[in-house]
């Protein structure tokens, strides 16, 4: 999936929108529904660079543990059915 809008958009979006611009212009003119903002918002909202740079290791990390975990949940499968087999 193309993501349209980097971290660094959104965050400058998000500023935008505590500057004081109506939330309805402010959509309307980088093209993005409320839908769409309103989640950025909530994702992001209190952030800066510096937490997302966290988030994305975080994730990242998470990510990778999960892939070890279904590895070895795997593995103990067949482990299991080889076992099965010879008893």
């Amino acid at each position: 999936m193309k993501k349209r809008f980097t971290e660094s958009q959104i965050f400058s979006l998000l500023k935008e929108a505590e500057s004081g611009i109506k939330i309805d212009d402010l959509c309307r003119k980088h093209g993005v529904s409320q839908g769409t903002f309103f989640r950025w918002k909530s994702k992001y909202g209190g952030m800066d660079v510096s937490d997302l740079r966290k988030m994305k290791d975080l994730e990242a990390e998470n990510s990778r543990l999960k892939r070890i975990v279904a590895n070895f949940a795997l593995e103990n499968e067949a482990m299991r059915e080889v076992i099965k087999k010879n008893s």
